[in-house]
């Protein structure tokens, strides 16, 4: 009989473990590979958490949003008419006030010193022109006493002429005296002839200088009057009915000419700016409809005027009101506004998603149809509306999409919604 040899069975067990070894070790190898070719897992997301939509083919209505105010169409602002200082603040915004209701009042103690010199002036004005009426006058009762003197002494030289003439004709004078008594006429004659125009000439100097004087008189009235209306201007009223709106000025504040001391609007006639992204205003035009919500109510207009200037990313909007408005509304009120652009026949859209640009191609989580599970798609995206998005290719009819913020899995291909 054979007996095993300790030797063998030895060489035996070790081949075993060494199998066995290399066995686990293949396994090993083919799991690590398996698993590394599967990638990373789809990340979990609550379905609360994500905001769906449905892609419906139908008209689009394509319209642009923006925040806005209820602005007064009739404004009036009351600048201050010269430098002064504010004493009183008698009004304040929400005030109803009439055309002469006093709002504030100023002081300027240099305009009152002003305006009683020029009243002064004037009064001395009208006192030279009196004097100099009263000495034009004298003078001129003067020149035509000359001038009646004159004539008298050449009606006188007039009648020894025709005298001489019928004594000579008797031959009861020389002829000396004859020509005597004419030359005498015609000098006389001349001198009256003069004295006439020289009254005359008196006369129109006289309305002239009068004249002179009556222009620097009105002159000085005007500044007066002028200076008068600035000082009445310290009390600032109104002007117009309506709702006081706004006194950008304190107490104790000084004030240059043209500072706009208060706003009084027309609380009836409204209209509201709009602040429209810079980016959406290309597609708005006048005449447009439009709806403000004024959060007791909708009210309908339409495009007045497109600011040609942009500010902090934003064009502002004139929207003309149409419709009545709500109860309670009144200048500085916030609203929101929409502006209707077209209305696009028959197209395939979907809930606008978040960071979406017009005209580009973006990628979104498109539900499978078990519904737990989204995987990522391209969606070439057309024309932007307000709240919805045309979308030209890589969606359809019926598709689920997720249209919230989706950049926290930006590099994930899946996600799983649970």
């Amino acid at each position: 009989m054979d007996v095993p040899r300790p030797s063998s069975v030895a060489g035996n067990k070790r081949r075993l473990r060494v199998a066995l070894g290399v066995a686990a070790v293949g396994t090993l190898a083919a799991v690590s590979l398996a698993v590394s070719r599967l990638g990373p897992a789809a990340p979990k997301v609550e379905r609360s958490a994500v905001l769906l939509d449905t892609v419906r083919r139908g008209e689009m209505l394509r319209e642009v949003r923006g925040p806005g105010t209820l602005v007064a169409e009739d404004i009036r602002w009351l600048p201050a008419a010269t430098e002064g200082r504010v004493d009183r603040i008698l009004g304040h915004p929400g005030d109803r006030v009439a055309p002469d209701t006093v709002i504030l009042e100023l002081s300027n103690p240099e305009l009152e010193r002003v305006v009683l010199d020029a009243t002064w002036e004037v009064r001395a004005a009208e006192a030279d022109l009196q004097r100099d009426r009263k000495q034009l006058q004298s003078q001129l009762l003067n020149e035509k006493a000359a001038a009646a003197t004159v004539q008298s002494e050449f009606h006188q030289a007039q009648m020894e002429a025709e005298l001489q003439e019928k004594l000579a004709k008797d031959g009861l004078t020389s002829d000396l005296d004859l020509k005597r008594a004419r030359l005498r006429a015609t000098e006389q004659g001349t001198r009256q002839t003069l004295e006439q125009e020289r009254l005359q000439v008196a006369a129109e100097a006289g309305n002239a200088q009068l004249a002179a004087q009556r222009a620097r008189l009105e002159q000085l009235r005007a500044l007066r009057d002028l200076r008068q209306r600035q000082l009445e201007n310290l009390r600032v009223r109104a002007g117009t009915s309506g709702v006081l709106q706004q006194v950008p000025v304190e107490v104790g504040q000084s004030v240059a000419p043209g500072t706009n001391l208060a706003r009084v609007a027309q609380p009836g006639r409204l209209k509201a700016q709009l602040q429209i992204a810079e980016t959406q205003v290309p597609a708005v035009s006048l005449g447009q409809i439009a709806r403000i919500d004024t959060r007791a109510g909708v009210v309908e207009g339409r495009v007045a005027r497109i600011d040609p200037g942009s500010r902090n990313g934003s064009v502002t909007v004139d929207v003309s009101l149409s419709g009545e408005l709500p109860h309670g509304a009144r200048p500085d009120m916030t609203v929101d506004g929409t502006i209707e652009l077209e209305r696009l026949p028959s197209v395939l859209f979907v809930g606008q998603p978040t960071g979406v640009r017009e005209g580009t191609e973006m990628s979104l989580f498109r539900l499978a149809p078990s519904g737990d599970e989204a995987e990522r798609v391209p969606v070439r995206v057309g024309r932007v509306s307000a709240t919805t998005v045309e979308i030209v290719s890589g969606l359809k009819e019926g598709d689920r999409v997720v249209v919230s913020d989706i950049s926290a899995w930006e590099k994930s291909p899946k996600i799983r919604l649970e």
